[in-house]
């Protein structure tokens, strides 16, 4: 089936922000003693702040001593809860120090959800058990099917969770052992079997796989053996950290034209090694946007910062099984939606196709082509190139076969040859 997909909820309009602002400032001076309580307070040191209380239904304790030491704390405005409503996503910003380590460093902290998911999420898993909206989430989960491995269960099955989420869309045993046994939300990890795991983390692992899977992502492909993702740090009931990159793609979209030439040959680079790799996992993105990469202030480095929709597809057991069509190469179909950050694409092609495009057709598109919109602005990352680039017509060229091929197969060589050519205007190629 194709999927159209469009942005994420909870990017808002400018028009809505200030008007929220206005109501902001209201509220603020109707509630200013208790505006100043929180920015005295450090509420990550909280455990109902941190609704650690809804634990096993959360994404994890690895990190709890470190909340509740007061080791991480909200960056500034992060402090208000006032701002709350403004902040959708549920994702803030903080400082984290390591008392024997000296000095603090930034950390991004994220709910994985909005308001409005996690409350779905508690009435999902009260009305499994119990038949009602409200209930005890501790007596409920194991009465749901997050439960389900828990007791002698030696392995995470395919069958058990396929399709829970894009991650497992069509998971493969080799896969799954790979989520066990570098689950880090338990003291026991580096073990493909379950019953290295307590129960309650088993339970966790379940519903982080299903409700939002980026960090099982982040743990399974982590940024120390080369792949582009942000770092896992650890979680807290429902409060996950990751190590903070740096400033959104975004803020780049006007830099100086050797910067954008670097930033998009660092993209193509990562749309390769995400479907070509020596694992033999293919790693699709299914949400490509300028707000889901950031940039390394200090060595430029282009990383994936929202993990959340990442199919693995296992080229081994694609090869191994052969399903129909499974060796002839997939090339995306262009689809000019009048959306931002739009793209199309079978999920069930994805998961049996040994060569498959998708990676490099959603940066092309979405990121560095004339055909990329982005908050009100078009022509992508690499508009306005110097003249004589602009003159001898390649780069245009190949970002358009990219893009939209007119030839059959055009992508797959646009591409690779896109690639070369932004590595000889960066200086990358040497």
């Amino acid at each position: 089936m194709w999927r159209l997909v469009p942005p994420k909820l909870g990017r808002l309009s400018r028009s809505l922000k200030l008007a929220a602002l206005g109501s902001l400032l209201v509220l603020m001076v109707l509630h200013s003693p208790s505006l100043l309580a929180s920015w005295q307070r450090n509420e990550l040191a909280d455990r109902r702040f941190l609704q650690l209380n809804k634990c096993p239904a959360c994404f994890g304790t690895s990190w709890c001593r470190r909340f509740l030491n007061g080791q991480v704390a909200f960056e500034a405005w992060g402090r208000l809860r006032l701002l709350d409503f403004l902040n959708v996503k549920n994702v803030y910003f903080g400082q984290y120090g390591e008392p024997r380590e000296g000095g603090r460093r930034r950390v991004v902290l994220k709910r994985l959800g909005s308001q409005r998911e996690l409350a779905q999420l508690d009435q999902s898993i009260c009305k499994r058990a119990t038949g009602r909206p409200r209930c005890d989430l501790l007596q409920a989960m194991p009465k749901t099917e997050f439960a389900r491995l828990n007791g002698d269960v030696r392995l995470l099955t395919p069958d058990a969770v396929e399709g829970w989420s894009d991650l497992v869309h069509c998971p493969s045993q080799r896969l799954l052992d790979r989520l066990v046994r570098r689950y880090a939300e338990t003291k026991d990890s580096g073990s493909f079997l379950l019953r290295n795991l307590k129960d309650s983390e088993r339970m966790q692992l379940l519903l982080t796989l299903a409700f939002n899977p980026e960090p099982l992502v982040l743990q399974s492909f982590p940024s120390d053996e080369g792949w582009p993702f942000a770092k896992y740090l650890g979680a807290c009931g429902r409060m996950v950290a990751v190590n903070y990159v740096g400033e959104e793609l975004w803020s780049y979209f006007n830099a100086p034209w050797e910067k954008r030439v670097d930033l998009a040959w660092q993209l193509m680079e990562i749309a390769e090694q995400l479907t070509n790799n020596d694992f033999e996992f293919a790693l699709y993105l299914l949400d490509v946007s300028f707000d889901n990469f950031a940039v390394g202030p200090r060595d430029g480095k282009v990383i994936i910062v929202d993990a959340e929709n990442v199919l693995v597809a296992d080229k081994r057991l694609i090869r191994q099984n052969k399903p129909e069509n499974w060796d002839v190469w997939y090339e995306s179909k262009f689809d000019d939606c009048d959306k931002e950050a739009c793209l199309s694409f079978s999920k069930e092609i994805l998961c049996s196709r040994a060569t498959v495009d998708h990676n490099y057709y959603a940066v092309c598109q979405n990121l560095l082509s004339r055909h990329a919109t982005w908050r009100g602005t078009s022509g992508g990352l690499l508009h306005d190139p110097p003249g004589e680039i602009a003159k001898d017509g390649r780069l245009e060229a190949l970002l358009d076969e990219c893009a939209r091929p007119k030839k059959r197969f055009g992508r797959f060589q646009a591409a690779k040859e896109l690639r070369e050519y932004l590595a000889q205007l960066s200086n990358n190629g040497r």
